[in-house]
This record gives structure tokens, sequence and C-alpha cells, in this order.
């Protein structure tokens, strides 16, 4: 067995083969002796050497017991952390824009608002005064909070389109005219997804009477891929990364005159993301109407950025100085966001290995997320796979009269982010969390691949939910 090179904090990392597993032990000579090493122990010191580049001169790593003790938590120290949103930011975020969204929501046949879920055993046992889960698992029978988002856009794109044609302004109301649907007709979307954007791209498009073009990276599972194309979607498969299949899509959608539907934004390229996190907004004002008070904390998981900054902001114009200490949480195996805080502008990270929290598996954020978050989130932090995994099993399996909650692989990330922090004096201590705290996650999907929700919960969607 060869030992890695030495690593800044003067450990020597050794890899050991067990005829069952390969651990990981580090060994510092000054202080730490080799036999004391704990498996929990030894995987941080590993953790830590290989990002090292991301704790160099932020980091204290003499209290390191383990990863819950110490989650990856990085405080906002950008220079435009408070400054106002845009403008342009603030009107797509708005009371208006809601209200707009809410609207549109009326015309969709199997609209209802997902429930908001108090965990109030959870939040005694970790210390806080409330945890409430907007549960958007059931989402206009989509699974997830990516219904408002997409289809949204492309209805807005449609009436706009009709508009232009018919020489007077389309509205909603008429979205099932025969002159509408004769223009939509004409129109192809596109986009590229994880799964859930993609089926409410596609889903919108069916609902108007357009086509869509979905394009799938190679980590997208078949299960997902089925889900999409049962709206009569036609599906490209990309070789890569989900960065790889937004690349693809705007060059294909350009080259056959398609319009992209994409939920990240880049250069010259705001507007149509911004539609997107518009139709968020309906969400987060169903939340706030039932929340029997205002949250003083929101934990909130992140691909590119496109929900994170749409709750940050909107949540900015509601309460405006007392707003909620704000949490990014992202994979750390796919951190786009924290390393773009880390750096202080938004970065292009490596490709690494793939999280179970695929939807959140992004390398780059959006640019107006960034330009959002910069400005409204404190806080970035990463989770890791098996935080993932404990949270889905916890909502699942709840006690004390809590409800069960169906929560994919990237739903129950922020609510995985608030228990890991709780689970540190300094991220306590940071966050200002305590005995008064009410916090406010999302659970962003439900089982969207019900065969890998099985594999890691040990028990099906429907017999979670029976258990209500």
């Amino acid at each position: 067995m060869d030992p890695l090179p030495d690593d800044p904090l003067g450990c020597r990392i050794v890899l050991l083969e067990d005829v069952e597993y390969r651990e990981v032990e580090a060994i510092q000579a000054s202080s730490i002796n080799a036999a004391h090493v704990t498996p929990k122990l030894a995987k941080m010191l590993r953790a830590m050497w290989l990002n090292r580049a991301n704790f160099e001169g932020r980091a204290d790593y003499s209290s390191v017991n383990s990863p819950k003790d110490n989650p990856m938590l990085l405080m906002n120290t950008h220079a435009d952390l408070n400054r106002p949103l845009d403008r342009s930011d603030a009107e797509m975020l708005g009371l208006e824009a809601a209200r707009t969204v809410e609207r549109f929501l009326t015309f969709r046949p199997n609209h209802t608002p997902t429930p908001l879920r108090a965990l109030t055993q959870l939040a005694s046992e970790v210390g806080v005064a409330a945890i409430h889960v907007k549960d958007e698992s059931q989402r206009l029978g989509l699974g997830s909070f990516k219904a408002l988002g997409g289809s949204y856009a492309v209805i807005r794109l449609v009436l706009e389109q009709a508009s232009r044609e018919l020489g007077r302004e389309v509205d909603v109301s008429e979205l099932q005219t025969p002159a509408v649907r004769q223009i939509a007709e004409r129109i192809t979307v596109g986009c590229a997804t994880d799964g859930n954007h993609g089926k409410s791209v596609a889903a919108g498009a069916t609902l108007v009477g357009a086509r869509a073009a979905i394009f799938v990276h190679s980590g997208v599972t078949d299960e997902r891929v089925a889900a999409i194309a049962q709206f009569g979607a036609e599906m490209i498969r990309v070789k890569g990364t989900y960065d790889d299949s937004v690349a693809e899509a705007e060059r294909v959608c350009q080259e056959h005159g398609w319009i992209v539907v994409s939920d990240t934004s880049w250069p010259g390229y705001e507007r149509i993301p911004g539609l997107v996190m518009q139709g968020y907004t309906a969400m987060l004002q169903e939340a706030l109407q039932e929340l029997p008070a205002a949250p003083t904390h929101v934990f909130m998981q992140a691909g590119v950025g496109g929900l994170a900054a749409a709750v940050a902001g909107h949540f900015d114009i509601v309460y405006g100085a007392k707003r909620p200490t704000f949490i990014v949480v992202e994979p750390d195996r796919a951190a786009c966001l924290y390393e773009s805080g880390v750096v202080g502008r938004p970065v292009k990270i490596e490709h690494g290995e793939p999280t179970i929290m695929a939807m959140l598996e992004c390398y780059e954020p959006s640019l107006v997320a960034w330009r959002i978050l910069s400005r409204k989130a404190d806080a970035f932090m990463t989770v890791s796979e098996e935080n993932a995994a404990d949270t889905m099993r916890q909502l699942a399996n709840p006690q004390g009269g809590d409800p069960a909650i169906v929560a994919g692989e990237s739903g129950g990330a922020g609510l995985a982010g608030l228990l890991q922090a709780l689970a540190s004096n300094e991220a306590r201590a940071k966050l200002g969390l305590d005995a008064s705290s009410r916090v406010f996650v999302i659970n962003t999907e439900g089982a969207t691949d019900r065969a890998r929700y099985e594999a890691i919960v040990g028990r099906s969607p429907a017999e979670v939910l029976g258990s209500r």
C-alpha cells in the first residue's frame, strides 16, 4: 500500500484495503495515533485532504471529530451581500408577478395548492421552535416544484407569440382557443434536463399544443426519461454531464429555430430562465399564507441556483430588512455555488463522481441566480450522499406524530443541510440557530425514480404514504 502525497495538514494518508471495504486512514504524527483514528475521523480527514483548496485559510482543523460535527459551511462575505436586488430581478420575483403566476395556475386543470407540513416532533428533537416543509411531491401531477416553472414559461412564450401574430394582447383565458392553438402548433421548445424541468417543459408544450425536444445527459435514468417521453416529447440523449446537455440543447435549438426554455442562464440569455424562476413564486405565496409565523431561517437546495434565488429574492421582497437567514445547500460532489462563494464570482467546477442528488448535479451556476444569491444568501453549505439518504429515510419514518413525507434524493437536501448544521455548535452559532428558530424548507421532489427511492428507503412511496 502506497501512501498518498503529504497533505497541507501534515497528515500522511494511506489507503487500507479490506475484503469488504476500502477505508482511508489519516495519521497526524504530531497529535493523532493511528490506533485512535476512528472510521468517521478517517473519512473526514480524507475528504478534507481531497478538498483542501476549499479549506486552506478558512478552517480550524484542530476541532474536527466527524463530518456531522463540521458541515462544509461558508459564510457569504461578498461585497454585494445585502445590496438591493436589481430592478429587473425585483420585478421578476415580486408580488405582482406572483399574482400573475397564481392566475395562470387557475387555468391548469389539475392545479391544487400543495401542503405545508409541520415537523413538530423533529423540531423538538433537534432544538428549534419549528420546522415547516412545503411538500411539492405531488405538484400538478408531475412530482416536483419544477412543474411550476418550465410549463409556465412555455405558456407565457406561446401567448406572447400569439399576441404578436394576432396584433393584440392575448390572455391566458384564450389558451385553448383554435387561433392560439394553431400558432402553438408551429412552435417547438427545447431544454436540457436532469429530469424534472424537462418534464415540466414537455407537459407545458402538451397543454398548449406545441412540440418539445428534451435533451438528457448520460446520468438521467431510464425511468426519468420515460416520465418525460409520456408527454410526447422528442428525447435526445447527450453524452456527458448536465452542462454538456445544456450546451447541446442551445446549439441544436438555434440550428432548428426552436425556443430554448432553460432553467439556467448565461450571458445574453436571462429572460426565459427568469420566467421559469417567476413560476416558482406561486408556491412561495402558498407557503407564506399558511405559515403561522415568519421563518427565521431558510435552508434551500440548489443545482444551478434558480429555485434558491427565487426563494431568496421573493422573501427579500416580502420581508425586507427582516428577511430570514438564507442558507444555500448543495451536494458536496457538485457545489458550484459554494465554490463561487469561495472566489466571489460564478465559476464552473470540474465534473467529479456522480451524486445521488441528481436534480442538483450541476457544475456551473446560473448567472441570474448568482446575481441574486450573492446579495441575498447568507451562507453556502454542502451535504454528503449519506446526509441525503438519511434524510429521505427520516422523512419516510417520522416519529411522534410527524407526517410521513416521500422525498426524492434531491427533495430533502435542504432539510439535510439544516440537520447537519444543527449537529455543529460552530454552525449553530454562525447561523444563529437556537430554540427560537423557525425553519422553512421545501421538499422539492417526490419519488421521481421509484426504483432508486425504494432501494434507499426500503419501502415504496405507497407504503410510506400508507403509514400517515
